[in-house]
């Protein structure tokens, strides 16, 4: 789930959308 995580915040950020994808993930993960 970690690895999933980490690969579509690399695609968000490529996208220009970082901190909504951070934060995004950062609620799932909690």
């Amino acid at each position: 789930m970690k690895k999933a995580n980490f690969l579509f915040t690399s695609e968000s950020v490529t996208e220009g959308h970082p901190d909504k994808v951070a934060d995004q993930i950062s609620d799932h993960i909690l």
